[in-house]
């Protein structure tokens, strides 16, 4: 079942108010947020770059890590009230307008 980023939104807000805590400030989930770019980086060097895993280390994937910056990045646009479909049609109206002549198109033969 597919869900709609407002739908995860809503899913996400449900989760953090059962807490006292709420949400971090913007600050601390920026850190959050760096901490798992990093967790991914770590992530896809083990599967695609030099660096192989050491036999003692978790076995994480990136599908986890992506999760995870998934979360917090609903976490954060919840914090600060913004709905991230907005700003997901505000992003692609700018790479549709000024980027439109960017990249080279594939033929449409």
């Amino acid at each position: 079942m597919e869900k709609s980023i407002a739908e995860m939104q809503r899913e996400v807000d449900l989760y953090i108010s059962q807490f006292k805590e709420g949400y971090f400030s913007p600050l601390a989930m920026l850190a959050r947020m760096s901490e798992e770019v990093g967790e991914l980086a770590r992530e896809v060097n083990h599967e695609f770059g030099e660096k192989p895993k050491k036999s003692s280390e978790a076995d994480n994937s990136i599908e986890l890590e992506l999760g995870d910056i998934l979360f917090i990045t609903i976490c954060f646009a919840n914090s600060l009230g913004i709905d991230l479909a907005e700003a997901h049609d505000k992003v692609m109206h700018k790479f549709n307008t000024r980027d439109a002549n960017r990249w080279t198109p594939k033929n449409t033969d």
